[in-house]
């Protein structure tokens, strides 16, 4: 085997590090603090635990409606980036905070008139009716609060979305980390009333998010204008703020499809949970142990799928179609070992963490079992995963909605109905035969991305040459 095919050299894993690492430092130091945050609501009880957690579910649709739209842009901006065009770079981060403030606006709209209904979907499940109604509440109270800081999201996701696409990583990094910081502050003050503050339990840490929030788009803007010099983007973006039809319509036909499946990806995800939550309510608890934990060591490969669609990107806005292809295959390689390694370490804290939680022994035990059956399978989504971006930085938006939303509502959720619905398996094992479905997804990635169908120039040009920018 040519290892020089699917290894690269130092200087190659230097660059590649140099976008990756600030998006994993960002990720990891975020799903860390969320993971603190879940052990401090957890030590409240499993209640709070479990409508927190159904809160967090719906919240995540919302983030991936604003990401997806934000991406399909974002496919632009790292091709003119390529190209040396700031003037392409600036109408795509015009698009992207128009976007997103209709869809945050229009999701406030839908959670302020239907949450209760939403959350009451998850508690269908067998377990005592006084549980069931103590976990509407908080998820209520929390969702409530958690619904005023939409709008930054939304401006937060254009400013840090147009940053990361153009290369700079470490500015969102810093600001998120910042956010971070400030809303772990937040939240041990309001979860539990110190320095002489009430303490406000889940509602607590849905205002110390809030809060951090307003502070992570304001670092962005602040910083964003400060150095305009560095990001000629932002000089002008205001004035006269409109844009040409046929931009909108350009952007559009690449945004939709991945707005479209990353709503129904994530929607996917929760009508998982769901399924899991339909046979024991106790799952509620246990996914949310499993899931944070997940977080925090899926960081990497994660953070390798977006370095992989800007890099691969930058390269193929610059007309280089074989560059791109050698790049891609090492990157996709590395994020398979990043996946296996950390997939392995998860396995190897599943004994021990659930213990940090103040639930009962059943509860450990289930989120015992889910961490094992996630870490195991994290090689296979870590490889689907950088097939996926690999695939959209091409532009290629229709077949990543085939690839991803289409396999999750024709293979995975039906499944989970049927083994929720028609089968008494447990819910451990219903998980392991739904996840299992990763293998097949990566073995179509792989088919997809050898084809080389992905590898286009959206932008025309050959760009222009590094020292002439």
């Amino acid at each position: 085997m040519n290892k020089s095919k699917y290894i690269g050299d130092r200087q190659f894993y230097r660059g590649v590090l140099t976008i990756a690492l600030p998006i994993m430092i960002q990720n990891g130091v975020s799903n860390f603090v969320g993971l603190l945050d879940n052990l401090m609501i957890g030590q409240l009880n499993e209640n709070a635990l479990s409508g927190v957690s159904i809160a967090n579910q719906l919240m995540f649709v919302f983030y991936l409606v604003i990401f997806g739209a934000s991406a399909g842009a974002g496919i632009f901006t790292a091709q003119y980036h390529g190209k040396g065009d700031h003037e392409g770079v600036r109408a795509t981060f015009r698009f992207k905070l128009v976007m997103n403030f209709i869809l945050s606006s229009i999701c406030i709209m839908i959670f302020m008139l239907f949450s209760e209904n939403l959350i009451s979907l998850f508690l269908k499940g067998e377990g005592k009716p006084e549980n069931a109604a103590a976990i509407l509440e908080y998820g209520m109270e929390y969702m409530g609060i958690m619904l005023v800081g939409l709008v930054p999201i939304g401006i937060t996701q254009a400013y840090a979305g147009t940053l990361r696409d153009t290369g700079c990583t470490k500015v969102p990094m810093m600001a998120s980390i910042t956010a971070i910081l400030v809303n772990l502050v937040g939240n041990a003050i309001l979860i539990y009333g110190l320095i002489g503050f009430p303490a406000l339990g889940a509602a607590g840490a849905a205002i110390a998010t809030v809060i951090s929030r307003f502070v992570e788009m304001g670092v962005l803007i602040i910083y964003t204008w400060k150095k305009r010099r560095r990001h000629p983007f932002i000089q002008g973006a205001f004035r006269n703020f409109s844009l040409p039809w046929i931009q909108i319509r350009r952007f559009l036909v690449k945004s939709l499809p991945l707005m479209a499946n990353e709503t129904l990806w994530s929607l996917s995800v929760t009508t998982l949970n769901q399924c899991y939550s339909y046979r024991s309510l106790d799952s509620v608890a246990a996914l949310n142990i499993e899931n944070t934990l997940w977080g925090l060591f899926g960081v990497a490969f994660l953070a390798m799928g977006e370095a992989v669609g800007i890099i691969t990107g930058q390269i193929l806005g610059k007309g280089d179609i074989e560059r791109a292809k050698d790049t891609s295959r090492k990157m996709r390689v590395f994020t398979v070992i990043l996946g296996a390694s950390f997939g392995l370490l998860m396995v190897c804290m599943a004994p021990f963490y659930p213990h940090f939680y103040n639930v009962s022994n059943e509860i450990r035990s289930m989120a015992t079992g889910l961490i094992i059956v996630f870490g195991l399978i994290m090689p296979f989504g870590a490889y689907a995963h950088a097939s996926y971006f690999t695939i959209r930085s091409g532009g290629n938006t229709l077949i990543t909605f085939l690839f991803d939303s289409c396999f999750a509502w024709v293979i995975s959720v039906p499944m989970a109905f049927i083994l929720s619905r028609y089968t008494m398996i447990g819910v451990i094992s219903m998980v392991c035969i739904v996840q299992s479905m990763e293998a097949i997804k990566a073995g179509i990635g792989a088919c997809m991305v050898l084809s080389g169908i992905w590898a286009r120039n959206i932008v025309g040009g050959k760009g222009k040459p590094q020292e002439e920018r």
